[in-house]
């Protein structure tokens, strides 16, 4: 089962915002297991950077999401994971920076940048957006009717 780590910085304040990412973690959690890491929030984003790096698990596929990343439709996310599980890929880590972004040293060494989208989410939207969109690739891949 593939194991899925959002590290983020900061924390999810807002109370309806928490149910709405709780309930896509429960809903993921019959296709693959989830885990959350927040590292705090810094004045500036190298520290950021560093404590993001720092708290990725080890051997874990980096996805660093930058508005510079590749852009993906959500059938096209979904092929891209189920080809690397398919490779043998156990464990994929999503890294959110904070509100001033994400340090450039982040998606280095990144396995892969990622974009949502041209706009800008605060970090706790996005990490809701993030888990509907993984959500809706591994109903995608198990063959399910979800993305339509």
């Amino acid at each position: 089962m593939l194991k899925i780590t959002v590290c983020a910085v900061g924390t999810v304040k807002e109370k309806y915002m928490r149910e709405a990412i709780d309930d896509y973690a429960k809903r993921l959690s019959r296709k693959c297991k989830v885990s959350f890491i927040e590292v705090k929030e810094c004045p500036n984003v190298a520290e950021e950077g560093a404590l993001l790096k720092k708290a990725i698990p080890q051997g874990s596929f980096v996805v660093a999401l930058d508005l510079k990343g590749k852009m993906m439709d959500s059938e096209e996310l979904a092929g891209y994971i189920d080809a690397k599980m398919t490779e043998g890929v156990s464990s994929m880590t999503f890294v959110i920076g904070g509100s001033d972004g994400l340090d450039r040293s982040v998606p280095e060494i990144a396995d892969l940048s990622l974009c949502l989208s041209k706009m800008t989410f605060t970090h706790q939207m996005t990490r809701l957006i993030l888990l509907e969109q993984i959500y809706r690739a591994m109903k995608i891949i198990s063959g399910e009717k979800y993305h339509k």
